[in-house]
């Protein structure tokens, strides 16, 4: 047996770390953490710890590990995080108080080396920090989210960090629909080899637009001033976790979710550096071996050293930025997302320490106000790894010098709203709010799309005819193109749920949707780490008041942002637009009990709120046949049927419940019912009534009872051999969901329990 065991959070972390330390050292995962808080007294904030029943096979092989070994040492993540899961294991493991704890931003044999040479014991300052966080969440999310449910139609739950988050949506989506989308026409003029613009006052309507393109172009051109100036592009600063989410969501469409996903595995195959951090830090070694690789790679002109400090307020969850832990790798990772995201690690980590691109700049004036700008990269520098460099060369020309206008173009041109929300975006006011901590970022954006507040935009906009006047050739014409507005795709948009849990906690707990209040009780919790502030104090100071607000919010009407929105012309009944617990809705009459006759009812328009969906559009939804609705037979006497139900719109086959994301329940037709019957039919490869076989956009696999029962079948297995025995025996056998450290509350609840 080993002398030494050394614990960490996950296996693939585990392996890793086993081929550097020898044959001395045996290295073991607890699987995040293995206890779970399930109860708090309000008065003393004891918090009751129980094991979770899932990791009672993985602590009964610790206990066995420890009493084998000659030394423990605990290597948990080196966040607040982490050493409450080392906490825990003392306890659960009963570890001496002066067991070694260590802790490396990377997983190479110098880091571990270094920290096994100074180990120190666990910081129960951290651990106080964290169990205040997971405290004041435990109380916010359980008195919070226990009043919105029953103040707010459809809302679930609500969550001390998520709200300000889920706040900041929602205002972005009120100050779209107020925005006054105004337009003026700006005109371009094409002279010789070149394209300049207007800067004068824009014309607001088509005839003074006309009139200033004829003129225009009947005018004679030369140049009034001639510009040429030198100017720079700085290099990027290192990675932090939240810039890693905010460019991995710009420039590879990752949510925040799979860029941390694939930023673990990256880490934990020791590939790059911890990933959940603010610093900007690079260790000495790191700048040694990067500056290195840009002079062999590029030459001494493409290098500038920098150091950099981190300006992050509460910075100290870790000791340096995100990085490869080898650069002279510039490529790794086991899937694709993995490689994408270090190619970018890599890229934007080299770039820091290579010299500002050297820019040409060129501002040409021309009679009338017109202004053309150019660029040329006259010394590419980092841009060489990270970046665009793309040249916009303007003829060199000088005061006096005449030029020939080859045409004329006014182009209506609409105000832009202001832009969505995208993860990236969100993630990064949020940091500039101080709201939320490199390990919360990812686990905040998940939240508020799970709970149904916030969803991604999928539309491609709406088009809308746009004028041009074009004068060419002595002759002005005007003709009508079309535009695309208003695309939201990717975005974050606030459902109709969303909107009213916002309205309703602004009403009524204006502290916990406060960005200044929520920033501040970060705050507070690193006050707590660093012995500054006591655990239960910080509680109480926030708990009784956050009590206060509880009671008098149990007195307040049932929240419903219900709009009348006139009377049907044929009935006189009244038509309302409302929010319930699946979603906006549009109801023709009074409720059952005041108006004495059921009401009808109808889906919102799509696109459209409660707020903004007008009468006339209401009476056209009510105008739809009602669901569910009988489509016909395909050709094998299935009756198909196109229904609505909690998870969207789907068709009903017989014992098919297809969804049908990109089809309207109200108005699908048959043809393109049987078309997705019929692909349903084509993909089933077995069917044995609970148990399926499907072969899936991702390849086939074994469908079970309930939601989520999927086992996949190896490649090397034909679906169509499978026998019922044999798929039933894949569901028994399919891997277990890891549980991540920062995952979901819950499970049923085990006779031990500690109080701390």
């Amino acid at each position: 047996m080993s002398k030494n065991l050394v614990i960490v959070e996950s296996p693939a972390k585990a392996h890793t770390i086993e081929k550097y330390l020898g044959s001395d050292f045996k290295v073991l995962a607890s699987v995040g953490h293995i206890r779970k808080d399930t109860k708090v007294d309000k008065e003393t904030f004891d918090v009751t710890y129980e094991i979770d029943p899932d990791h009672k096979p993985i602590i009964t092989e610790l206990k066995k590990a420890v009493a084998a070994a000659d030394k423990v040492w605990l290597a948990t993540d080196e966040d607040r995080e982490g050493e409450s899961i080392s906490w825990h294991l003392c306890e659960v493991l009963k570890l001496p108080k002066n067991t070694a704890r260590i802790t490396f931003h990377e997983i190479t044999k110098p880091a571990l080396d270094a920290a096994i040479k100074n180990p120190r014991t666990v910081d129960m300052d951290m651990v106080a920090s964290q169990q205040a966080r997971q405290t004041l969440d435990m109380l916010v999310g359980y008195d919070l989210s226990d009043m919105v449910r029953k103040k707010v139609p459809g809302a679930i739950s609500a969550g001390r960090v998520q709200s300000p988050a889920l706040r900041l949506v929602v205002e972005r989506e009120k100050e779209i629909e107020k925005f006054d989308s105004k337009f003026t026409f700006n005109i371009t003029g094409k002279f010789n080899d070149f394209t300049a613009s207007y800067t004068g006052k824009a014309p607001a309507d088509e005839e003074s637009a006309k009139k200033l393109v004829e003129q225009f172009s009947k005018d004679d051109y030369k140049v009034e001033s001639a510009e040429e100036s030198e100017g720079t592009k700085s290099s990027p600063v290192p990675f932090t976790t939240a810039s890693l989410q905010i460019e991995a969501n710009a420039k590879l469409g990752f949510s925040a979710r799979t860029t941390m996903n694939a930023a673990q595995g990256l880490y934990q195959a020791g590939l790059i550096t911890y990933h959940r951090t603010d610093s900007l830090n690079l260790s000495k070694q790191a700048l040694s071996s990067i500056a290195n690789y840009v002079k062999t790679s590029f030459g001494e002109k493409y290098l500038k050293t920098r150091n950099f400090k981190t300006k992050t307020a509460g910075a100290q969850e870790a000791h340096e930025a995100i990085r490869p832990t080898n650069i002279a790798n510039s490529s790794a990772g086991k899937n694709t997302y993995e490689q994408k995201l270090y190619q970018l690690i890599w890229a934007r980590t080299v770039a820091t320490q290579m010299a500002d691109a050297k820019i040409a700049k060129t501002v040409i004036n021309l009679s009338n106000d017109f202004v053309a700008k150019g660029e040329v990269v006259m010394f590419d520098g980092f841009l060489k790894v990270y970046g665009k460099s793309k040249d916009a060369e303007l003829p060199k020309l000088q005061k006096g010098d005449k030029v020939d206008c080859k045409e004329i173009v006014a182009r209506q041109t609409y105000a832009k709203p202001p832009t969505r929300y995208t993860e990236g975006s969100l993630v990064k006011k949020l940091e500039e709010l101080g709201i939320g901590r490199p390990s919360t970022y990812a686990s905040i954006m998940t939240a508020i799309q799970t709970r149904g507040y916030v969803l991604k935009g999928d539309s491609e906009g709406e088009e809308r005819d746009i004028v041009e006047i074009v004068a060419k050739n002595g002759k002005v014409s005007q003709t009508t193109v079309k535009e695309k507005f208003g695309a939201n795709k990717g975005k974050l948009v606030p459902t109709p749920i969303g909107e009213l849990v916002a309205g309703f906690l602004t009403d009524n707990f204006k502290n916990i949707v406060d960005y200044k209040f929520t920033a501040n009780i970060e705050k507070d919790l690193d006050l707590v780490a660093e012995a500054k502030l006591a655990r239960v104090k910080m509680l109480k100071d926030f708990y009784g008041p956050f009590r206060d607000t509880v009671l008098v919010a149990q007195g307040v009407e049932r929240y419903n942002n219900a709009r009348l929105l006139g009377h049907d012309p044929e009935t006189g009944k009244p038509i309302y637009a409302k929010v319930g617990k699946n979603g906006g809705f549009i109801q023709l009459g009074d409720n059952e009990k005041s108006g004495g006759e059921k009401p009808r009812f109808a889906p919102l328009p799509k696109r459209k709120s409660v707020k903004t969906v007008s009468l006339d559009q209401a009476l056209k939804q009510l105008a739809l046949p009602a669901l569910p609705r009988v489509l016909g037979k395909a050709t094998d006497g299935t009756e198909l049927v196109a229904a609505n139900g909690p998870f969207g719109p789907y068709l009903k086959a017989g014992k098919y419940n297809i969804p049908m994301k990109d089809f309207d329940p109200y108005t699908v037709t048959l043809k393109e019912a049987l078309s997705l019957y019929q692909k349903k039919v084509d993909s089933m490869i077995a069917d044995w009534g609970e148990i399926q076989i499907i072969n899936g956009a991702y390849g086939p696999y074994v469908k079970g009872p309930g939601r989520r029962n999927n086992a996949k079948i190896p490649k090397d297995i034909d679906p169509k051999t499978i026998t019922l025995t044999q798929a039933e025996e894949m569901l028994k056998n399919k891997p277990k969901t890891t549980k991540t450290r920062r995952g979901t509350r819950g499970g049923r609840k085990t006779k031990k329990a500690t109080k701390k």
